[in-house]
C-alpha cells in the first residue's frame, strides 16, 4: 500500500483540523500583479519574485505568499471571514540555490478579531503542530506590549530594527551595544535583557512578565494578553505552550501576538503568524487580521505518523453486521480525527496503529 508523503498526510490532517473549526478553503491563482510584492517585499521570506509579463503588458508574478493575495482579493465583511488555503508558493528558499515550488499551508482571520478570534487561532496553531509531532513547542510573544515598553522607555526609533534583531537572536551582548548607541541607562538595559531571557511555561513566566512590564504598558493591553494566554491553558494543547518575547518579527507589519512553532527533528520554526493589522490598514482595509502558515516542505525531512502507520485504526466487522451499526462505529472512532479504515478482514502490508472490532466498540457504547 502506497504511504503518503509527510507533507501530503500533513496538509490532509490540517484541512480536516481548519473545517472542524468552521474555516473554509480559499483558493486563488497562481498569478499577481507584481506591484503588490513590490511595495510590501518587507512582508516577504524572500524579496527575490519570479516575473513576467502578461499580453495586455502587466508585469506579473508567481505568487511567492498567500496571505498578501487574500488580503488583496477577500473583500471586507461585517463579521470575521475565516479562512484556510493549501497552496504552492515560489521563492528561494533559505539556503536554497534557486527558486522552488513549495506547498504552503495556513489560516487566516480577517474582519472585527476579538480575543475569541485570536485564541482559536492560537489553539489551532498549537494543535497543528501537535498534529505533526507529539513533541511541539508554540513559543508566543506580542509586539505590541514590546512597543508600548519600548516607547515608555523612550528607545530612539532609529535604533529599534538593531535592537529587534538583538532580541531575535537572544544575543545580551549585541543587545547591550544597541541599548549603549541608542543612549539607554543601566537600569533599562537590565530591563530588557531580562524580557528575553524570561521565557518558558506561561504559568512560570507570566507573573515574572507582568512584573516587568507593571507601569510600563497600559494595563488593560496586558490583562487581555493574559486572557488569551489562560484560555490556552485551559485546552489540551497547554504542554505545548510557551511564552517567549525574543519572538519577534517586522514591527511595521505586525502588531499584537506574534509565533513560533518548532517541532522535535527540525531546526527551525515549521509554523510563523501573528496579527498583521499594520499590513491590512497598508493595503486600504479598515479591519483587522491574524493568521499563520505551515511549511509543509520542511515535513519531508521528518519522519511522522504517516510513514509509521497507514492508518490509526483498523475497524473489523461481521458479514452479518447492520450497516447501520458499522458506520455507526466509524464515525464514533473518526470523531477525534483519527484516519479508520473499515474491513472485513485484516488486508496484507497494512500499517495501522490499533485493530478494533465492531464488537469492542458496541460493549463499550451499551457500557
Amino acid at each position: 500500500m502506497m504511504t503518503p508523503s509527510p507533507s501530503q498526510w500533513v496538509a490532509d490532517t490540517l484541512g480536516g483540523l481548519y473545517s472542524r473549526y468552521g474555516y473554509t478553503q480559499y483558493k486563488m491563482s497562481k498569478f499577481e500583479e507584481y506591484d503588490l510584492y513590490a511595495r510590501n517585499k518587507d512582508f516577504l521570506i524572500s524579496e527575490q519574485v519570479i516575473t513576467f509579463t502578461d499580453v495586455s503588458g502587466k508585469l506579473m508574478a508567481l505568487k511567492p505568499d498567500v496571505t498578501l493575495s487574500i488580503v488583496k482579493n477577500c473583500k471586507a465583511a461585517p463579521t470575521v471571514q475565516k479562512l484556510y488555503y493549501n497552496e504552492n508558493v515560489y521563492r528561494v528558499t533559505k539556503g536554497a540555490m534557486g527558486f522552488r515550488e513549495i506547498r504552503q499551508m495556513g489560516l487566516e482571520c480577517l474582519g472585527p478579531i476579538d480575543g475569541y478570534c485570536i485564541s482559536e487561532v492560537l489553539l489551532l496553531a498549537a494543535k497543528s503542530l501537535t498534529a505533526i509531532s507529539r513533541d511541539a513547542v508554540l513559543d508566543i510573544s506580542h509586539l505590541g506590549l514590546l512597543e508600548e515598553l519600548l516607547e515608555s522607555l523612550r528607545f530612539p526609533a532609529e535604533h529599534r530594527p538593531a535592537l529587534l534583531k538583538a532580541i531575535g537572536e537572544k544575543s545580551p551582548h549585541e543587545l547591550t551595544a544597541v541599548c549603549g548607541a541608542a543612549g539607554m541607562s543601566a537600569e533599562d538595559t537590565a530591563l530588557l535583557q531580562k524580557l528575553i531571557a524570561t521565557a518558558g511555561a506561561p504559568d512560570k513566566v507570566l507573573p515574572r512578565l507582568e512584573d516587568l512590564l507593571r507601569g510600563k504598558v497600559r494595563p488593560e493591553r496586558l490583562d487581555r494578553f493574559r486572557e488569551v494566554i489562560g484560555s490556552l491553558l485551559q485546552s489540551s494543547i497547554a504542554p505545548a505552550i510557551r511564552l517567549d518575547f525574543s519572538v519577534v518579527d517586522d514591527i511595521h507589519y505586525y502588531n499584537g501576538f506574534v509565533f513560533k512553532g518548532f517541532v522535535s527533528g527540525l531546526p527551525g520554526s515549521v509554523l510563523s503568524g501573528g496579527q498583521y493589522d499594520k499590513l491590512v490598514k497598508k493595503l486600504g482595509r479598515t479591519d483587522r487580521a491574524i493568521g499563520f502558515a505551515v511549511y509543509l516542505d520542511m515535513l519531508e525531512h521528518l519522519q511522522t505518523a504517516a510513514q509509521e502507520n497507514d492508518v490509526d485504526t483498523l475497524l473489523i466487522y461481521e458479514e452479518d453486521t447492520p450497516l447501520a451499526t458499522v458506520r455507526a462505529a466509524a464515525k464514533k472512532l473518526a470523531a477525534d480525527g483519527s484516519r479508520v479504515m473499515v474491513q472485513r478482514a485484516v488486508p496484507e502490508d497494512l500499517r495501522c496503529g490499533k485493530i478494533i472490532h465492531i464488537r469492542e466498540v458496541a460493549d463499550h457504547a451499551d457500557a
